[in-house]
């Protein structure tokens, strides 16, 4: 039993990847699934395809490696946060869909919670009131879906991020958890205390009875019993997907720092055993929980990054795949003064403004689908650019280097112009799907395949390093361009 399988749920696809104690990729196996996008700005999953598709990935996973049940050490889970699943107990039917953390139906509710307890809310949770969060969703559906809330006053409605949906679901419906990182991406969890808030479920008008177990991020929850191919293995590590990515970076001390590049980007930094405030509108949260010891970090998070290549493709329609994209960028040297806000769901922080909107700005005769294609690109490593500048606002920790994962990541380009902009040298990770990594490594200490975190960090490779190419002179240049830009979405 020297292997662990990792679940990757993210927000376009589900996945699966197997690893071996030496933290190598033995198998991996992805489908995507339909974004549903009832009216404008709602963005909603089918739960049922989510758990069919993350099985139809993990058994493929499996005969790909030519392995069994009794191979798997344990399985860890790295899933997309703040989406919510709401289920019948005793039936397992979803009562509506996955409302998404994209999905913004819930930011006027929002804006009339922030004006009355905005302050008791960020003080208890770390975080922004903002649509992003689960609090909201659970009490639209709560309020919105015909006999939800009937349900729930008889007990017999569950509700919870998609860790506990699909916990739920492999343990045949006899565990309903979630781990401390996923749960402090409610907005119902204090930080400080690590349980459910009572002023805050009131403020949301959320029943405690339909909310998971909350457990520490690495530990034995149980076995699965749902899936053939999978059963007796035990279930071992929970964690959002970015503080799973965090982990799998091995930013174990206070001041690593990591980004991811997905759907949306996440910047995460280690604050050691102490909730660090944030002074700009960075986001206090929970990394994760080990062996009774909690690990704070803070965050910054981008809702638009891969997704505006997702744009380019679908919208625009200007390539065909999203690995076309690196291509079309790199056929010109610069935008040509293009600069690209993909504002699409509002901005996220440092600046936290849900009615902010995208622009393309800097549009002249000769602009071209290759100049647009690379401001979109480069948009991307300008908002990471501007966490990491509140990030250092905030943290007394020196930053002298990041590290980076995620599918965008493979893009030389992108990850060229962050560190020219960034002034500092760019890490990409030898195995760039760092969300899983960290999902295994929490599984398989839990369950004693590895049992130390330094025995993780030594593990821990570097592919390559993108240093700085042009002055700091002229970073700052395009950083005023773009600040610029954003001052303008913002109005």
């Amino acid at each position: 039993m020297s292997y662990i399988l990792a679940f990757d749920q993210g927000t376009t696809s589900s996945r699966t990847i197997i690893f071996n104690r030496n933290s190598e990729v033995i198998s991996v196996a992805q489908k995507e699934y339909a974004q549903i996008f009832p009216i404008s700005g709602w963005v909603e999953h089918d739960p049922l395809e989510i758990w069919a598709t993350q099985i139809e990935t993990a058994v493929k996973a499996l005969r790909q490696a030519d392995l069994q049940a009794q191979d798997i050490a344990a399985v860890g889970i790295a899933n997309q946060r703040e989406t919510i699943v709401c289920w019948n107990r005793f039936t397992g039917i979803p009562i509506y869909n996955a409302i998404v953390w994209q999905d913004r139906r819930t930011s006027a509710f929002c804006d009339e919670i922030r004006a009355q307890y905005g302050n008791i809310i960020t003080d208890k949770t770390g975080l922004e009131t903002d649509a992003y969060f689960s609090a909201s969703k659970i009490r639209w559906i709560l309020e919105n879906v015909a006999g939800a809330r009937e349900l729930a006053e008889k007990g017999e409605l569950l509700c919870g991020t998609i860790d506990s949906w699909l916990v739920w679901k492999l343990t045949g419906g006899r565990q309903h958890l979630t781990d401390v990182s996923n749960a402090s991406r409610t907005l119902l969890l204090n930080i400080k205390t690590l349980d459910w808030d009572e002023d805050l479920l009131r403020i949301f008008d959320v029943p405690r009875t339909i909310l998971p177990e909350i457990c520490s991020s690495s530990e034995i929850f149980g076995e699965i019993s749902a899936i053939e191919e999978m059963k007796g293995i035990p279930l071992a590590g929970l964690a959002g997907d970015q503080q799973a990515a965090l982990f799998g970076q091995t930013c174990f001390s206070a001041g690593m720092s990591k980004n991811t590049y997905g759907t949306g980007c996440f910047m995460l930094q280690n604050t050691g055993n102490q909730p660090v405030e944030s002074n700009h509108r960075l986001l206090t949260t929970i990394a994760w929980q080990i062996g009774g010891v909690t690990e704070y970090a803070l965050e910054g998070s981008v809702f638009v990054g891969g997704a505006v290549v997702q744009w380019l493709r679908d919208g625009l329609e200007i390539i065909k795949t999203s690995k076309d994209v690196e291509m079309l960028a790199d056929s010109v040297t610069d935008s040509n003064g293009v600069y690209f806000v993909p504002a699409f769901a509002g901005l996220g922080a440092p600046h936290w403004n849900q009615e902010a909107r995208g622009l393309i700005a800097g549009l002249t005769r000769g602009t071209t689908k290759a100049h647009i294609a690379r401001a979109a690109v480069e948009s991307i490593a300008f908002q990471t650019a501007d966490l990491l500048e509140a990030m250092k606002r905030d943290s007394a920790a020196a930053i002298s280097e990041l590290r980076v994962d995620g599918g965008g990541s493979e893009n030389d380009g992108l990850l060229q112009f962050q560190a020219d902009i960034l002034q500092m040298p760019v890490l990409r990770s030898k195995i760039t799907e760092t969300t899983a990594l960290g999902a295994a490594y929490l599984a398989g200490l839990a369950v004693g395949l590895w049992r130390t975190k330094d025995e993780l960090s030594v593990q821990h490779q570097t592919e390559r390093i993108f240093e700085p190419r042009i002055s700091a002179a002229k970073a700052e240049e395009l950083k005023a361009g773009w600040k610029n830009a954003v001052r303008r979405a913002l109005s």
